[in-house]
């Protein structure tokens, strides 16, 4: 069952990674596929480093659309298929970080989960 509320990031990382390597940025291409390993450390500061990698992950794929439909759309070339999927990625990349705020089950693996203890303010 973890495996499925994990899927979508591991899939996300596997992409940047490739999108990474078909530019030829090797270094970012293996960090890209290896940091889900971080999900392996159980600690709210993997968690958020793996949200935050995957919502830059998100602009970088907004950033790629955005180049690639303005070359396209200079040299008269259709652009609006390749930008609706390539959108539909950047989402997809995005929203793969939402496990961690939308399952409890997560959370609570990773110390995310807030404990409501009220404070004591002594006078």
């Amino acid at each position: 069952m973890k495996f499925i509320r994990i899927f979508s990031i591991v899939l996300s990382a596997l992409l940047l990674g490739a999108h990474f390597r078909w530019h030829g940025m090797d270094v970012l291409s293996i960090l890209a596929a290896l940091f889900p390993a971080l999900l392996f450390i159980k600690k709210a500061w993997a968690a958020r480093t793996v949200q935050i990698l995957l919502f830059l992950g998100g602009l970088e794929w907004v950033r790629t659309t955005i180049e690639i439909a303005s070359r396209r759309i200079d040299q008269g070339e259709p652009w609006v298929r390749m930008a609706i999927i390539l959108g539909a990625v950047a989402v997809f990349t995005a929203v793969s970080a939402l496990p961690f705020s939308r399952n409890k089950g997560l959370r609570e693996e990773y110390g995310l989960e807030k404990t409501s203890q009220p404070s004591r303010v002594e006078q």
